[in-house]
């Protein structure tokens, strides 16, 4: 029997079944498909509010949100930070929620420099919940998006080595991507300097090495990841050039990868940083498929969150 919706809302890969996930991407599939009509727009969400709360500049998933909001004829509410909000004037971040939820809306979309803000978020609210990236936790629809790639491109996920290069302690694409691939059956190798590794990062169930060339040697995926010095207290590395010689993915460094190897990345991307600006714009990289992926991917999330049952 197919596996149904049943949870009010999405905070995060690590609570999901394998079953849930493949849900996900299942649903996502016949929403790109509608994303390639003439005409983009379906009914499912008519009637439906939702609320973006964006607390952290983002300019890729929110605006990949309002899209999928709109091409699923929702009607959107959006905050940008907390200038826009009554949070400078003092108001709790619960108080605000409930405020608008008194509004009679349906679905909150958050983004927040706190991790875990989200799960709180649901515990005062009624409205659906949707994780669209907490302090350096999980960015759930991410690595949804990049798993649909990883599934599209590749045939399956079961079984694909997928290496990530960078800094994994600040990284919640990278953690939500871990428990997301392993439940499916991939293999993860993340790779940077030792001072961008968590120390219990193995627990995880990852492959864990300092060593760029073993990192990619068998890599069926390499996701390059920024350098986040937002989220840095002081510098981990001395300086991004030294890091580049160590760590970028090149015309030479790729060398030692498989020639069908994917390039991704959840961008901003750092060019010639992590990752040099041809190899970037090769027939490797799939960096704007993801790009088109997450509009389908946040439209199947939308749409199970919602109960919707119309297409």
């Amino acid at each position: 029997m197919a596996i149904k919706w049943k949870r009010k809302d999405l905070v995060g890969l690590k609570d999901l079944s394998k079953e849930e996930i493949e849900l996900i991407l299942e649903t996502a599939k016949s929403f790109k498909e509608i994303s390639e009509r003439p005409v983009k727009k379906v009914p499912t969400l008519q009637g439906k509010t939702i609320v973006n709360l964006f607390f952290e500049p983002s300019t890729r998933t929110r605006s990949s949100f309002e899209l999928a909001e709109k091409r699923l004829s929702a009607d959107i509410m959006s905050f940008s930070g907390t200038s826009t909000s009554s949070i400078v004037k003092g108001e709790t971040i619960k108080d605000m929620a409930r405020n608008i939820e008194a509004l009679k809306i349906d679905m909150i979309v958050v983004r927040h420099g706190a991790s875990g803000m989200p799960h709180r978020l649901t515990q005062f609210v009624n409205a659906g919940v949707v994780n669209a990236g907490d302090g350096i936790n999980e960015h759930p629809t991410q690595a949804l998006l990049d798993m649909f790639t990883l599934k599209e491109k590749k045939g399956r996920i079961e079984g694909l080595k997928v290496t990530f290069i960078g800094d994994i302690s600040h990284s919640r694409v990278a953690r939500s991507n871990i428990w997301g691939l392993t439940k499916l059956g991939a293999h993860v190798t993340v790779c940077g300097p030792a001072t961008m590794l968590p120390v219990e990062i193995a627990k995880m169930g990852v492959r864990v090495t300092n060593d760029l060339k073993e990192a990619i040697s068998e890599a069926d995926a390499i996701t390059l990841l920024r350098i986040q010095l937002e989220r840095q207290d002081e510098p981990l590395f001395p300086s991004l050039r030294e890091y580049a010689n160590t760590f970028q993915i090149n015309k030479d460094t790729l060398k030692y990868a498989k020639p069908d190897v994917l390039i991704m990345h959840p961008g901003p991307i750092n060019r010639n940083v992590e990752l040099a600006d041809d190899i970037a714009d090769s027939d490797n990289s799939v960096i704007l498929r993801q790009v088109t992926n997450g509009l389908a991917t946040r439209m199947a999330v939308l749409y199970l969150i919602s109960g919707g049952t119309e297409r």
